[in-house]
């Protein structure tokens, strides 16, 4: 069944709670971008959820608002672990330390661990290359988002997709970007874990994002749930 991850961007804990509702009405799994709140309040943002959550804290070189200290930063994802998230999501370019007590920490919380490329989207081979040395790390899901400068990108970021399948691994792998939409559409078609939408025009969280009602008339045009 394809499912939908709709990101919560907002910038206090209030706001978020409310969005975070909102977006449950549309989600398959709601993600907390923590990276734009003022303050984390995990306790309060975790409970009485109905949906699975994913919580990341995302640092500037990938695309987030976080500026701080690293281990800061990692620490609100330890604290989701603690919590009982069910989730978290971690940059392949965390340090190695850093990560492997995420890893070894993660109880019931499944670690999905990320690479993002807002330049370009490699060739196949380099994809792979890169699926390889995350698979390494062991954790419950790859994902690899790269940045479509081109309509064949889609092709490329697509292909991943049964790379990933054969080799028994989880994964989330569409492009960013104008000219990345088509994989944010097709990735779960093929097998992706989820795809991502926001939950009206003017939340999304990257460029290229489809609104989750968009995403749902589309598949229902297609004939597809």
């Amino acid at each position: 069944m394809v499912k939908i991850c709709v990101p919560v961007i907002e910038t206090t804990v209030e706001r978020a709670l409310i969005a975070a509702k909102k977006a449950e009405r549309w989600a398959d799994l709601v993600e907390y971008r923590t990276d734009y709140l003022k303050r984390v309040k995990l306790d309060l943002l975790l409970k009485n959820r109905r949906k699975p959550f994913i919580v990341t804290n995302r640092r500037a070189e990938e695309g987030g608002k976080y500026k701080g200290e690293e281990r800061e930063r990692l620490g609100v994802l330890q604290e989701a672990i603690d919590f009982g998230a069910e989730f978290i999501d971690v940059e392949l370019g965390t340090g190695r330390s850093f990560l492997q007590n995420l890893l070894k920490s993660r109880r019931g919380t499944q670690v999905i661990l990320s690479s993002h490329d807002f330049q370009k989207t490699p060739s196949p081979k380099a994809l792979q290359r890169l699926f390889n040395k995350m698979a390494r790390w062991e954790a419950d899901v790859i994902k690899v988002v790269p940045f479509a400068k081109s309509w064949e990108d889609n092709l490329t970021i697509l292909s991943l997709i049964p790379f990933a399948r054969v080799r028994k691994k989880k994964i989330v792998a569409f492009c960013m970007g104008e000219k990345g939409k088509i994989s944010r559409i097709l990735s779960p078609l093929l097998g992706a874990a989820w795809t991502y939408a926001s939950f009206n025009e003017h939340s999304a969280s990257a460029p290229g994002q489809l609104t989750a009602g968009e995403m749902k008339e589309i598949w229902r045009m297609l004939n597809i749930s």
